[in-house]
């Protein structure tokens, strides 16, 4: 139930994404960004110095000063460490008790840490949705698009990503700005958000609407 030994794998190139069933834009002033669980734990997986993790850690530090410099609220989910059987509930039973409660597996690294003025929202399932404020964040801030990136992107990432769809909140998904346990899992998502419930994109892209 630990999680997979990941091997080295290409990002997705421009070329090689799925066709999207949507046309939707990023709009600076309707969109938040979300780094969904970039910690150190869920890191660790993959090969240290090799693709997709160089790419992705690359694209994400990127977007996130982009995003600050647009003024975009920036949120990151983090899964607490040592969580109770309750507080992990049907985890447990998928993925074991999770990440102990260590200061370094639980850190994000340093190039791509939450700024002062970023939200930090504890992560309770696979969803960023379920039993955060992410929510009311976004309604707050005024905002109905989100821009997601991070790990994993056939599990946590598709899943906030459908639930945000199922809030009337436009999902884009960035394909060079997210990993997973193998390059066809993380085609596998990609494929499924964009007919289903995102807009699939990359970093390039978006860097061409703000």
């Amino acid at each position: 139930m630990a999680l997979p030994a990941i091997a080295s794998y290409p990002l997705p190139a421009p070329g090689e994404l799925p066709e999207n069933r949507v046309a939707w834009a990023v709009d600076p002033a309707r969109a938040a960004l979300l780094v969904h669980d970039l910690q150190k734990h869920f890191l660790g997986a993959f090969p240290s110095g090799e693709q997709p993790l160089t790419g992705m850690l690359g694209n994400t530090g990127r977007l996130l000063e982009r995003a600050r410099g647009l003024g975009m609220p920036i949120v990151y989910s983090a899964q607490r460490g040592g969580q109770t059987p309750r507080q992990r509930g049907l985890q447990l039973d998928f993925w074991g008790p999770g990440v102990a409660d260590d200061a370094d597996a639980l850190a994000v690294p340093d190039e791509v840490a939450p700024h002062p003025g970023d939200t930090v929202l504890t992560k309770w399932k696979y969803s960023a949705f379920v039993r955060t404020g992410l929510s009311r964040l976004l309604r707050e801030t005024g905002r109905d698009q989100l821009v997601v990136i991070g790990v994993y992107a056939h599990i946590g990432v598709l899943v906030t990503a459908c639930d945000a769809w199922m809030q009337d909140i436009q999902a884009f998904v960035v394909a060079d700005a997210v990993a997973d346990f193998s390059r066809d899992d993380h085609d596998m998502a990609l494929r499924w958000a964009a007919g289903r419930c995102a807009f699939v994109t990359t970093t390039d892209a978006l860097f061409k609407e703000f």
